[in-house]
Order: C-alpha cells, then structure tokens, then sequence
C-alpha cells in the first residue's frame, strides 16, 4: 500500500495573513511531493487540546505562532537546544511517537544573513533593538555564530536587562536613548521591532550612527524596504530585508515533515514578493 499523503500546519489566532502556505505548498509542488499544508485558526483556549489531538487528526506536525509558541514550549515532550535557550516553539513534529518541539527562527535569521551579507559572522559587535521572542532568537543566532560583543537596546531597559540575563556571554543592556553611542563602532544592527512596519514612518535607530562598513538587517518585511532599511541604502550601507528570515526558518520543518530538504530559491522569494505587492 502506498503512503498516504502527510499533512502539516501553521496555526496561529489570527492566522489567515501568514505566508507559510505559500511556502511549503510551492516546495510540494516543486518536488512532487504528495502532501499538504494548511493555516489553522486556533484560539488560545483550543491550543492545548488541538496539540493533543495531532496524531488522531493524521498531522505530522506544524509551525506555530502567535500567540501560542510559549504554550508549545510547555505542552511539547522534548525540546531542542534552540527552543531551550530561546524559551519558545515554533516547530513540531513527531519522532519515534513523541511530540518534539524546536525553534527555527535563530537559524531563520542567521541562514538569511549568509545569503544576503555574506562575511556577516566576522561582525564582531551587534546592536540588537527590541527585547521580545524575535531578539531571543537573533542573540541566540549572534552566540551561536560567535559574535563576541551583543548590545541590547530597548526602549524599556528592564526588558533588556531580564533578555541579557538569559544568555552567557559579553550582552550589554541598554535604554534606547544610548542607541548613538552603542551603534558608534558597532558591526550589525539588528531591528527586531514593529517600528517601521507598513504604515509606520518609525526609524528604531538612525544608521547615521553606524560606521560606513555596518550591516543593517530589519526583521520587518511589510514592507520590504522600511524606512530603516532606505535610510540604510541611502547611506551606502549594506541593508538586508526581513522576508529571507521567513523562508529559511521554513526550510527544517518541512524536511522533518516532509522527508526533503528543500531550497530557498529566488523562484520562491519571487513568489512571496508578488504575494506582498497583491495584499499592498
């Protein structure tokens, strides 16, 4: 008897904005691989039944989003190191039986920056704006990769403090109003913020306060150039979208759902962006 085909999910609430389908539907079909991936729409107080019930609903696993990665971290029966250190779930799947659950944005992040600003991981200082899950994940990213000097700004020092604290290593915490100073010789400066987000004119730091070799990457992708971003190009320095984060976190949960590695290709990213201009 053949295999059935395997399904898989985002879920999330709201979930009908995400992408995600567009992603993984366009590796199925660019495989030939007979399967399915689907958003589901699941409120806060369905999540721990709907986790429950994966194996009798004949899913293989999924991603998971706002607002339920804190809730995945909990409810899952083994982790990964990324998850660990970064305190959430975004994917998970099944092995020998048993529910298992990773966070594949530190590699989402970092896998962006290889293809988009190669020679990034010889940044020896960072500038890391914001202090929710997204920063977890890109100081998780920067540690791993060996940047020694991580500066965390946040326009709430505490929660940048309480960030720091999670991790081993030289973090430094700051308010934002020290961004000018801490960007002066930084390497990179990461945006992991809403500032900037379509409609919204918000610089989360000036890169006139990086030097002239600085890479700035912003987690945001609507719209893919943000304001960060343009006042970055327009400085001549090298300026690195959020939309490539998106679809390299994808790539390990499709190859444990899905048996194959796939390619993050400008065919896909292409795909993406026309979706974008049609929602504008």
């Amino acid at each position: 008897m053949a295999d059935l085909p395997r399904r898989a999910f985002v879920c999330g609430h709201p979930i009908a904005h995400s992408r995600s389908p567009i992603i993984h539907s366009y590796w199925l079909d660019r495989y030939g691989i007979a399967g399915s991936y689907t958003a589901i729409d699941v409120a806060p107080e369905r999540f721990a039944d709907f986790l429950a019930g994966l194996g009798e609903a004949g899913l293989a696993g999924g991603n998971v989003t706002i607002p339920h990665k804190q809730a995945a971290f909990a409810a899952v029966s083994r982790r990964d190191a990324a998850a660990d250190a970064i305190g959430a779930v975004n994917t998970v799947w099944f092995e020998d039986g048993i529910l298992h659950g990773g966070n594949t944005d530190a590699y989402g992040f970092a896998a962006n920056l290889d293809e988009r600003a190669p020679g990034w991981v010889q940044s020896r200082s960072a500038v890391v704006v914001g202090a929710g899950g997204a920063a977890r994940a890109v100081v998780h990213a920067l540690i791993d990769r060996g940047v020694g000097d991580i500066r965390l700004a946040n326009r709430t020092a505490g929660r940048a403090v309480e960030l720091a604290a999670r991790f081993s290593g030289r973090i430094s915490a700051h308010a934002t109003e020290a961004l000018p100073e801490i960007c002066a010789d930084a390497d990179l400066l990461i945006n992991t913020t809403s500032l900037g987000m379509a409609g919204d004119m918000g610089l989360p730091a000036d890169p006139a306060w990086l030097p002239d070799h600085a890479i700035v990457n912003d987690l945001v992708y609507v719209p893919l150039e943000t304001p960060l971003l343009a006042a970055a190009a327009a400085r001549g320095l090298k300026a690195v979208d959020g939309l490539g984060m998106l679809l390299h976190q994808a790539v390990p949960g499709f190859e444990l759902w899905f048996g194959r590695r796939p390619e993050v290709s400008p065919a896909l990213r292409d795909r993406i962006v026309a979706d974008l201009d049609r929602k504008k």
